[in-house]
């Protein structure tokens, strides 16, 4: 690694989960908040914020689900803008930014119910502005929801709950993996548009099992990241687990722990991931691609207040 590549990294491991996320959202976020299944945590979107951005500038979000970025963004004070396809989560979005304001957050934040593959046409006043994107795809129901086990309950079988984004098809938690990616792809060239000169992209993901199959979501978010025009400068590795006296504190979820039980009764030694993959990309400064397609075919925003 050159001097020059060394100095443009930051650290590569964050210790971003010493605290469990219901901790961490305690009296920072509506409580209707636990519901959503796929949630970034605060502390991850914090410390991004605070490595890439400063005071006054604009952070954005294309898929900011109850709003953990701007909520975040704006205790920091910076100014936020974030795009949600569900509306009962944009609406869940704004009650946290609202609950924000009242907790003495200086920044400012708004919420555009859309599909974010269509971005740019949905915040257009906000082309060139944005210092920082970030935001991370969804995983589906693979990894999310809350659970109540035979040990918990007594009762035999596996209840789940709060494992959907949504009963909308369209929305892309719902989608298999190309298209998850042909849509993710979209977002990023969208939020290409609002980025200014030099802007970063920071995106978080980890790899999941299906059917005890390992989805490399980390490396197929690089791919399409360039594709997009984005370069890549930086990962780090954000701790799920919590670092105690000389131990790892498992905050696993049910379904990794439960993937790795079975592949180990298979003879297969699989482990639990334990960090999400914080990917950092920059847009060149003499970058400035030309205005992203609209898509006819997408619904149309709304912002709400």
């Amino acid at each position: 690694m050159t001097e020059q590549t060394h100095a443009t990294m930051t650290e590569s491991v964050w210790a971003t989960g010493q605290q469990p996320s219901r901790v961490q959202r305690r009296g920072r976020y509506v409580p209707e908040s636990m519901r959503h299944p796929g949630k970034m945590l605060p502390s991850i979107a914090a410390r991004v914020i605070g490595t890439y951005t400063r005071p006054g500038e604009l952070v954005v979000d294309p898929m900011c689900g109850i709003g953990t970025t701007l909520v975040e963004a704006a205790h920091l004070g910076r100014h936020a803008a974030g795009v949600e396809y569900e509306e009962r989560w944009a609406r869940l979005a704004v009650a946290n930014l609202a609950y924000a304001r009242k907790q003495g957050a200086e920044g400012f934040g708004r919420v555009v119910a859309g599909d974010a593959r269509n971005i740019a046409c949905l915040l257009p006043d906000l082309a060139g502005r944005a210092a920082l994107v970030l935001t991370s795809p969804p995983y589906g129901a693979y990894t999310h929801g809350h659970i109540r086990s035979t040990r918990d309950s007594g009762q035999p079988g596996v209840r789940k709950w709060n494992q959907y984004y949504s009963a909308d098809r369209g929305n892309l938690a719902h989608q298999l993996l190309p298209q998850l990616l042909e849509g993710f792809g979209r977002i990023l060239t969208g939020c290409v548009e609002l980025l200014r000169p030099g802007g970063v992209v920071a995106v978080t993901v980890r790899p999941y099992r299906v059917r005890g199959e390992l989805v490399d979501l980390p490396g197929h978010v690089h791919q399409v990241a360039r594709q997009a025009g984005l370069v890549f400068a930086d990962r780090i590795a954000c701790l799920l687990c919590g670092i105690g006296d000389g131990v790892l504190l498992n905050r696993a979820s049910f379904f990794q722990l439960h993937e790795a039980r079975k592949a180990w009764a298979r003879g297969v030694p699989i482990h639990a991931v334990a960090h999400e993959d914080l990917l950092v990309f920059a847009l060149p400064p003499t970058a400035r691609p030309g205005p992203a397609a609209p898509g006819s075919h997408l619904r149309e925003g709304r912002e709400l207040e």
